[in-house]
């Protein structure tokens, strides 16, 4: 199989199309960068779709899937007595989705894997077409906040209100020492990620609890984390989208968008079976098909021409 490396303003692979050349330059120079902030690996295709379908599908946005945690329910890195880690089926759900979303009517190619040096942690990346996936692999914090006794009760909340000092990735990966460490990490990762893009868009939960009610605590501190990261990032679009409350709530979708959002929650659950975990596509998962509720605050500037040098210096030492 032929691998192609791509470098600005040029196709190095010997007979590439030119369609592929300008998709090269799309993904390495993009007109927008989307950042869709997940707290656990299925809630931007349960929550933000077919939204994060569409950036995908968009040649010219890059779309960056940042999951926070490691959606582990407790386990850490056990397997619940199956084959593999918990966490690791849920994030081949993920990827397969994202891998299905990128690669709608063409051939699959490589993916680059990497671990890359951000405000000083590890961070695992997966770079795929025009996307890119990272993986915090927090742990998994309960509805409440309060953590799973098996992960030492560690949580988002927690950090957040000072009730933990530091919050530990479940692989051993990263240690965040309170949580402006954790919003500087993520500021980095934006600043890299955006590079010189002209418009910038943040994807997450809402916020406003009269709007969004009951919703977990991982997605309300995902939000929190991401919005404290972006401020001051006026080129920024914010779009706030409804989680659970959205069952409750009549469909809104067309046919079409409503076979985008259902096909990814079914590569999702495809993906999660692979590695011998139990399938998403059931009924409750099911109650959010055709749903797509968001507000909108729309950016209030342009963004720099620059990314600050230290975040590019500590960027560009990724670590396989």
């Amino acid at each position: 199989m032929q691998t192609t490396r791509f470098v600005a303003g040029a196709c190095l692979a010997v007979g590439l199309l030119q369609a592929q050349c300008a998709l090269a330059d799309d993904v390495l120079s993009p007109e927008k960068v989307s950042f869709y902030f997940a707290a656990h690996q299925d809630d931007w295709q349960l929550f933000m779709n077919p939204s994060a379908f569409q950036d995908v599908a968009a040649s010219k946005t890059k779309t960056v899937f940042i999951h926070m945690t490691a959606g582990d329910a407790g386990l850490g890195t056990g397997n619940g007595g199956r084959k593999h880690p918990y966490y690791l089926a849920r994030e081949n759900g993920a990827e397969t989705a994202i891998h299905f979303m990128a690669d709608s009517g063409a051939l699959p190619v490589d993916k680059t894997e990497s671990r890359i040096d951000f405000n000083g942690h590890q961070i695992y990346r997966v770079s795929y077409r025009n996307t890119v996936a990272y993986y915090l692999r927090l742990p998994d914090g309960h509805p409440t906040g309060s953590g799973y006794p098996q992960t030492g009760n560690q949580s988002l909340k927690r950090l957040a209100e000072g009730q933990i000092e530091t919050l530990n990735a479940i692989d051993g990966s990263a240690a965040y020492r309170g949580w402006e460490d954790l919003v500087s990490t993520l500021h980095a990762v934006i600043d890299y990620e955006r590079a010189h893009a002209p418009a910038v868009q943040l994807n997450v939960a809402e916020q406003n609890q009269g709007i969004n009610p009951h919703d977990h605590s991982d997605h309300q501190m995902t939000a929190k984390a991401a919005l404290e990261a972006a401020d001051g990032l006026a080129c920024a679009r914010r779009v706030f989208y409804v989680d659970y409350a959205s069952s409750r709530l009549p469909e809104n979708l067309d046919d079409q968008q409503r076979q985008m959002e259902s096909s990814v929650l079914a590569v999702t659950a495809a993906g999660i079976l692979a590695l011998d975990h139990t399938s998403i596509w059931a009924r409750y998962h099911r109650t959010y098909l055709g749903r797509n509720y968001f507000r909108v605050e729309e950016a209030a500037g342009r963004c720099a021409d620059t990314v600050p040098s230290s975040v590019q210096a500590a960027a560009n030492r990724p670590r396989k």
